[in-house]
């Protein structure tokens, strides 16, 4: 019983080993060459070796895949911003290769450890879906910047539509003066479907589904209802400015709120077992053996 006690927390251990060196060399290694392969304008050797992977398996993808779940993909995909420029059949091809990797590594760390094969299963589901928790992270971190932007825009734009310009042309200030990031990226998106013929309406509603935010759907559908009803935009504008601004407000009350209650975690299992260490370790000591220090 010992014995396969001391294999369980040895398998354990050095899996844990094993998956902070396989993120360890992603993040020194293989992030670095793809960040430093998205600079390059020409052709390399690793872009073509890769396209020809990605486009032999998306072609046997289509017959596999759901067309829902591409499509999925393809939403998240823009939400997050198309990070590297993929499609939703390339995504579809990182995922099956990352699975093949961990079940590669799985099969090495089992033949090591001498372990049940069931854990392969377990490696594949890791391979599986850490694209996706990396995807996940791509839309949740490029969401936040537009929750940061959107108030500091918003006003620009309604200063320069009470100032007198054109809903377009106040976009457009607003890209070239307002902060630059994924809001302007956005901004900069919705005039490009402007110019080339797209009502005010269709353009915010592709600008809100490309976003998927709630506060940007309220302030496109805002902006909507007035086009409708032939309100005045400028006062529209400003009172989504003030709804944002209190809406800000209330997020950072509620964050500080929650404060306390996340720092019970590391106060009771890292901070407390210290400072008792220190006050009664001592005492304990003394207690148990006598003598002095």
């Amino acid at each position: 019983m010992l014995i396969a006690a001391t294999l369980v927390i040895v398998a354990i251990v050095a899996g844990f080993a094993f998956a902070m060196l396989s993120v360890g060399i992603y993040n020194v290694f293989v992030r670095r060459v793809m960040d430093a392969a998205a600079e390059e304008e020409q052709s390399t050797v690793a872009k073509g070796v890769r396209s020809l992977v990605f486009r032999r398996l998306s072609s046997v993808n289509r017959g596999l895949v759901r067309q829902d779940y591409r499509d999925w993909i393809r939403r998240q995909l823009v939400t997050g911003g198309d990070p590297r420029d993929l499609t939703a059949d390339d995504f579809v091809a990182i995922q099956e290769l990352s699975a093949a990797g961990f079940v590669l590594l799985g099969a090495l760390f089992l033949i090591v450890v001498k372990a049940s094969w069931l854990w392969i299963i377990a490696f594949l589901a890791v391979g599986l879906f850490y694209p996706l928790f990396w995807l996940r992270d791509k839309v949740k971190k490029r969401q936040l910047e537009i929750t940061r932007a959107l108030p500091y825009n918003l006003d620009l734009l309604t200063l320069a539509v009470e100032a007198g310009l054109d809903f377009q042309a106040a976009v457009a200030k607003v890209v070239e003066k307002g902060k630059q990031g994924p809001l302007a990226d956005e901004l900069r998106f919705m005039l490009s479907q402007l110019k080339v013929g797209k009502t005010r309406e269709e353009a915010l509603k592709i600008m809100a589904e490309r976003v998927s935010m709630q506060s940007v759907s309220a302030f496109t559908n805002a902006l909507i209802q007035a086009d409708r009803m032939g309100a005045s935009l400028g006062k529209v504008l400003r009172i989504q400015s003030t709804q944002l601004r209190n809406d800000r407000s209330q997020r950072a009350e509620k964050l500080a709120n929650e404060a306390p209650v996340k720092m019970l975690f590391p106060l009771i299992f890292c901070i407390f077992p210290t400072v008792f260490l220190v006050l009664f370790g001592p005492i304990v000591f003394q207690f148990m053996f006598g003598g002095e220090f």
